[in-house]
């Protein structure tokens, strides 16, 4: 029978120039240190490779994983800060999953501002945000699109919600769509 091994949850956030290993070198110490890599988003913005990882470690080698992380920065240059996961169903209770699309001009700041204070107005919890410029049709000028996943308390109303980010919607000239995921 094998002995029960106790893990903690942390919660990596990576930056540093792009170039190549840098994941391979996160997840080397990651592995070295009896680690399990659990969940990522990775991402290349202007020249910046930045991440964040879900890790999962043996407790014996807590401290010894994060007594490496600054050789990272030093060898790979790959800054890495170490953040102990939250308490798993700490916000339990019922909740409802919607996905939201935006699509507009890029001429108008403070959009991802007014949207996500209309979220939270509702109770809304963003799990995930992307967004990104590009190239109207038609040499139409640059579009800012951007694709959210929410979850709203038990007691909010997905038509209340809608109606909020409406009344934003007309105020910034986008195109707004949210819809439950599939």
């Amino acid at each position: 029978m094998t002995p029960h091994v106790t893990t903690t949850t942390y919660v990596l956030t990576a930056i540093g120039d792009d170039r190549p290993g840098l994941v391979a070198a996160l997840a080397a110490a990651v592995d070295e240190h009896g680690g399990n890599w659990v969940d990522s988003q990775l991402a290349l913005l202007a020249g910046k490779f930045a991440g964040i990882v879900q890790v999962e470690l043996p407790d014996e080698s807590v401290a010894a994983f994060l007594g490496a992380l600054p050789a990272l920065a030093e060898e790979a240059g790959l800054a890495v800060e170490a953040t102990e996961g939250a308490v798993e169903g700490a916000d339990s209770g019922p909740r409802t999953a919607l996905r939201l699309h935006l699509l507009g001009q890029d001429r108008t700041t403070g959009m991802v501002r007014e949207v996500t204070s209309a979220l939270r107005s509702q109770g809304a919890t963003i799990d995930g945000l992307r967004s990104w410029t590009r190239e109207a049709p038609e040499g139409g000028g640059m579009l800012f699109e951007a694709e959210a996943e929410l979850r709203l308390p038990a007691e909010a109303e997905e038509a209340d919600v809608r109606e909020a980010l409406e009344t934003i919607a007309s105020e910034l000239m986008v195109d707004l769509e949210l819809d439950t995921p599939e």
